[in-house]
């Protein structure tokens, strides 16, 4: 257990530093635009003095690195500061949208996992087999596609029929139902890619698996898999013809 926490703290230890190293390097480079909001917002028919003091109004007078202090110390404490475009918190424009993105992460996942653990496991009991060819033609097929190609076979295969729609457009206060119904298209979107990553491992981790000692003299002794309705099995050493060694 010890173990697993120490790997699980290295792991979010390594998240935060790759968030704040993308937060810096997302600032440093609007810093190297050499424009601001206060030049984008008045136009390039404002007056210097004008500019001057709507820079002094939005804070973007002082030094970089004080105004990069003192958003990543307000982020911190869960204050990410305000628009400079309409003046709204930028913590309520953040939330709903990020409550949105974890129920659809969550959809994808509970499509994904089951679905991959299932086809992963089949491939591998039955390797080499039909069944084996097309999940690697089906698997290797939605990786080297885009997302974006993939939403549009599904939007023509099922928004057409009317069975899903094109848009899903998640309201405050939508039920359960409706929200599934809604966001079915874009979560089996996400899980028919990352479906396609975890069959891959799960059948080679199954065939190392079936490859182990244990699992070999477990077919030796007499222990033979479960045949299939074609009569595919598993793919394990065959048992000698001699039984000295009982």
């Amino acid at each position: 257990m010890t173990v697993i926490l120490r790997m699980i703290a290295r792991r979010v230890a390594l998240g935060v530093l790759v968030l704040f190293a993308v937060t810096l390097l997302i600032f440093g480079s609007i810093e190297l635009l050499g424009s601001d909001i206060a030049e984008a917002r008045l136009g390039q028919a404002a007056t210097e003095e004008t500019v001057a003091a709507m820079r002094e109004r939005l804070g973007l007078d002082r030094p970089a690195p004080v105004r990069y202090w003192e958003w990543i110390s307000g982020a911190v404490r869960g204050d990410l500061g305000t628009s400079l475009t309409d003046g709204r918190p930028i913590a309520a424009m953040v939330g709903p949208r990020l409550g949105n993105t974890l129920f659809l992460a969550a959809y994808a996942a509970v499509i994904a996992v089951p679905l991959s653990i299932l086809l992963g496991m089949l491939a591998a009991l039955w390797r080499n087999s039909w069944f084996d060819r097309g999940a690697n033609i089906a698997t290797l097929t939605a990786i080297a596609f885009p997302e974006f190609f993939v939403a549009y076979i599904l939007i023509y295969l099922f928004a057409q029929t009317g069975l899903f729609p094109t848009m899903a457009a998640v309201r405050p206060g939508m039920g359960l139902a409706d929200r599934l119904h809604m966001t079915f298209l874009p979560a089996l979107t996400l899980a028919l890619v990352v479906t396609a990553h975890m069959m891959r491992m799960t059948r080679a981790a199954i065939i190392n698996l079936l490859a182990s000692p244990y699992i070999e003299m477990a077919r030796l002794k007499g222990l033979s898999p479960p045949a299939s309705s074609d009569g595919m099995r598993c793919p394990m050493p065959p048992r000698p013809s001699s039984t000295w060694w009982r």
